[in-house]
């Protein structure tokens, strides 16, 4: 890569960055965020954890991880911003938005919203945790723009285990996967998309 398209690309991500890094909060958790973000699309191995992404910036693994896991930002923000980002680059009357589900395979009981359940990812039923996904199709590309955690209802009947996960009392209500989808695309028409 000669030094001029270098120089573009560079100048392209601190743009890119400089769109959402507002919703991240305070100064350290802005550069964390952007960090991170450049691990992501730099870091070549297919595992994309502290330790990979540390290797490719001025980060350590345990830096990364903390903004993960201590960083106090609003997820819901971080995606109206992305689909204010979105909007002016993929809208086209031919667009339609898209909602699937997918299943992640998980072990234990702790992480929010794992049961046994079907997971495609496996093809069979499968202890994993399930989100349901809203994408935005035009001729122009494609992209995620929202997405949820669907809880199923042996957690929400069980509120001592839901505490314990850290699920607010307010998102402990038992909503179906074409609930979830619902309220995915209602949120999106919210936001003016």
């Amino acid at each position: 890569m000669e030094i001029q398209e270098f120089e573009r690309v560079t100048d392209a991500f601190t743009q890119f960055h400089a769109f959402f890094a507002p919703t991240f909060g305070r100064k350290q958790w802005r550069q964390r965020s952007q960090h991170y973000l450049q691990g992501l699309l730099v870091q070549a191995q297919e595992r994309k954890n502290a330790e990979n992404l540390a290797e490719t910036v001025p980060a350590s693994p345990r830096v990364l991880q903390r903004f993960l896991t201590e960083a106090t930002w609003n997820d819901q923000a971080v995606t109206q911003q992305l689909q204010r980002y979105l909007a002016p680059r993929l809208a086209d009357p031919e667009a339609v938005f898209v909602v699937d589900e997918s299943g992640f395979p998980k072990q234990g009981t702790k992480s929010v919203g794992v049961a046994r359940q079907y997971c495609g990812t496996l093809g069979k039923i499968a202890s994993c945790q399930m989100g349901v996904f809203l994408a935005y199709v035009s001729p122009h590309g494609r992209a995620l723009v929202d997405k949820t955690l669907y809880l199923p209802a042996a957690w929400v009947k069980d509120p001592a285990r839901c505490e314990e996960a850290g699920i607010p009392r307010e998102a402990q209500i038992y909503q179906t996967k074409p609930q979830l989808a619902w309220l995915l695309l209602q949120r999106a028409q919210t936001w003016g998309h």
